[in-house]
């Protein structure tokens, strides 16, 4: 039980609460590969090499591509979120307080899950940084948005709908000043990107969506990133469980939301971080 929780108490507020903004469960697990219910503390995602086609004469016996096979490996964690709910506390409150207690830990893990994903592409995705001189503007640009995709293209990223672009609130802003971004004449009334509440739209190959858990660096340049789903492993032992126990010695319900998750980059080709300065 938090220890403001004579704040929530009739005699002082009203039964409705509010919980704190917040971003609630994760955007970016479904982005990347995924492996469930992982027996250990690591992961290995296999990854093989490309592969050559060569010609034989008549008779002759054909010559293997001897592909070559790799792996990565991701170390799992385990992660915690529990609070506890006063049992004489809840006499005092007319709001199911274990029920938001579970919400707010559940939803911490999914930011959690989301930190991994973002965190792993900050360690050993190869940063993109602006270029005022292919650029006047320091931020999102048609310009940035172009030269991703031919890094993309000359990487042999396959473009199958699987390529994902996730930005802050500021170069949203950006993009929607593109006319090429947002206006019907370029991109046709189904692809407005002010449809649908604004936070996703596909566009040059990546399908770009607002994220408001993307790092910012000391230049004030936020990362954002760009990459392709299979270019990331997300290895899963416990996906977010919760549970609810009565601890007698506290007399108090502990509500417990825990998850075993780890990430690691399969192929750098198939991701960038590309920096953009925020004023």
């Amino acid at each position: 039980m938090s220890a403001t929780i004579d704040q929530a108490f009739i005699k002082q507020f009203e039964a409705e609460v509010h919980m704190a903004y917040q971003r609630m469960g994760s955007k970016l697990k479904n982005m990347v590969r995924n492996v469930s219910n992982v027996k250990g503390s690591t992961v290995q995602f296999q990854k093989v090499a490309k592969g050559s086609a060569s010609t034989k004469a008549r008779h002759a016996e054909v010559v293997a591509m001897n592909s070559v096979h790799s792996n990565v490996t991701a170390t799992l964690n385990d992660f915690y979120a529990a609070d506890y709910v006063d049992k004489l506390d809840e006499l005092k409150v007319n709001i199911d307080e274990r029920n938001i207690v579970a919400q707010n830990a559940a939803y911490a893990l999914g930011r959690k899950t989301d930190s991994i994903v973002t965190d792993t592409f900050d360690a050993g995705a190869t940063a993109v940084a602006h270029n005022a001189n292919s650029d006047s503007a320091a931020g999102m640009s048609l310009i940035k948005a172009k030269k991703m995709f031919e890094t993309f293209q000359e990487n042999d990223v396959p473009d199958d709908g699987q390529r994902y672009w996730v930005v802050g609130g500021s170069q949203w802003s950006d993009l929607l000043s593109i006319d090429q971004f947002s206006r019907a004449e370029y991109i046709g009334e189904a692809d407005l990107p002010f449809k649908g509440g604004l936070t996703a739209k596909r566009w040059i190959s990546f399908m770009w969506m607002t994220f408001s858990g993307l790092s910012k660096d000391g230049s004030n340049d936020r990362h954002t990133l760009a990459w392709h789903k299979s270019s990331m492993g997300l290895g899963v032992g416990s996906d977010v469980r919760t549970e609810v126990n009565y601890i007698p010695e506290k007399v108090s319900h502990l509500t417990t939301s825990y998850m075993s998750m780890g990430a690691v980059l399969i192929d750098t080709d198939g991701c960038r971080v590309q920096k953009c300065r925020e004023s």
